[in-house]
């Protein structure tokens, strides 16, 4: 009886958190968009979605209630009937001479004690089998081998490099989406010391580029060649110490902004954070204090990931004089979403369904009319 009274209780408001999941999600992604919603006036609907989902775990917790309800009512009526059971015969046994009063007691209490006990240990049965899954789960995860080893002994270390990069027939697909090409034998080659830039339409492939030379991911075949060496043969730790990178939102930590430009080399001195800071021209906003953490770094190759398409005309003038002066004498990759700021660089790639379809300098391809990079500068000042 103890065992069905526990049970009934830890079922009395159901397992509603399946049911609760997609509430809940409704009510986060309202919160973290609130200006879009603000926007649209849509609040009454983002509330009337956040209802309309409760009714699911609501009219499951009230039919599971009403039988945990019942079944522990029963239990409790089974319970005390037995334990009244137990004492009426006792003191038969009493009365009858069989047994004393004392006996009766020692045998009622540990009855009673003994039943309490084993109900809460069986009770808490399903919480031990979910967490002996949970435990599987964490330690699958913790004995699962990465692909990419990033400080893997049997590897090269990297002392300096040239900075010369090749992609030699890559091909290339997202582990969550395999079935998607990204690169379909992707050729292209940066000399050491030179700029490379790289535009074509959203989803072409150009950040997969950059994210394939730090070795985010590895090519599913083809090979990325750093100094005449396939980068998965060296050691991964040291190779992106020499590797600088300027995404389009970069990340700042919780600390000061000193704290957020030492991030880019250890054992910073204060007096190299000044200088970056310096360089850098870093006065307030993160898009400078990520390239001043660039310059600390001091790379060997810069990969410039959008860095001036969320700014304004004047913003982006100011940081891309600081950018200038960072790319000068260095393997400088980047990823260009506004034509006019890479006009300068030494050599431009298009990028259309994996492949590099146009390469050129900005004079060299603007003097192809029907060219893919034509296109898409005629399509740009159309915009504006």
């Amino acid at each position: 009886m103890f065992l069905i009274q526990q049970l009934s209780l830890k079922g009395f408001a159901g397992d509603t958190a399946k049911a609760h999941a997609k509430a809940s999600m409704i009510a986060g992604e309202g919160v973290s968009n609130i200006r879009t919603v603000a926007a649209f006036n849509a609040q009454e609907q983002i509330l009337s979605l956040f209802r309309q989902e409760l009714l699911v775990p609501q009219r499951r917790s009230l039919g599971k209630s009403q039988k945990s309800g019942c079944l522990f009512g029963l239990s409790q009526l089974a319970l005390y009937a037995s334990e009244a059971l137990i004492l009426w015969y006792g003191a038969h046994l009493v009365r009858s001479g069989a047994s004393t009063f004392s006996r009766v007691i020692k045998v009622f209490v540990v009855l009673v004690v003994t039943a309490n006990s084993v109900a809460e240990t069986v009770s808490l049965a399903p919480e031990i089998v979910r967490g002996g899954e949970s435990i599987r789960s964490v330690f699958s995860i913790l004995n699962r081998s990465t692909r990419i080893e990033s400080d893997d002994p049997e590897a090269e270390t990297v002392v300096s490099i040239r900075g010369d990069i090749e992609f030699r027939h890559v091909d290339f697909a997202y582990p969550s989406r395999p079935e998607i090409p990204i690169f379909k034998d992707f050729n292209l080659r940066i000399r050491a010391g030179h700029s490379q830039a790289l535009v074509g339409p959203s989803g072409s492939g150009k950040s997969s580029v950059i994210a394939l030379i730090e070795r985010f991911y590895d090519p599913t075949a083809g090979k990325v060649m750093i100094d005449s060496k396939d980068i998965r043969r060296l050691n991964l730790k040291s190779l992106r110490l020499k590797i600088g990178l300027v995404q389009q939102e970069p990340a700042l930590f919780a600390a000061s902004i000193f704290d957020n430009i030492a991030y880019g080399k250890d054992g910073a001195s204060r007096e190299e954070v000044i200088e970056a800071a310096r360089a850098a021209h870093v006065h307030g906003f993160k898009q400078r204090i990520a390239i001043a953490r660039a310059v600390l770094k001091d790379p060997a190759v810069l990969l410039l990931d959008e860095a001036t398409s969320a700014l304004d005309a004047e913003s982006e003038s100011v940081l891309q004089e600081a950018l200038d002066r960072l790319m000068r004498g260095r393997t400088t990759v980047l990823v260009a979403h506004r034509l006019s700021t890479i006009r300068a660089v030494d050599c431009i790639g298009v990028v259309q369904d994996g492949r590099i379809v146009e390469l050129g300098s900005h004079a060299e391809l603007v003097a192809r009319p029907q060219g893919a990079y034509t296109r898409l500068l005629q399509l740009q000042q159309h915009r504006i």
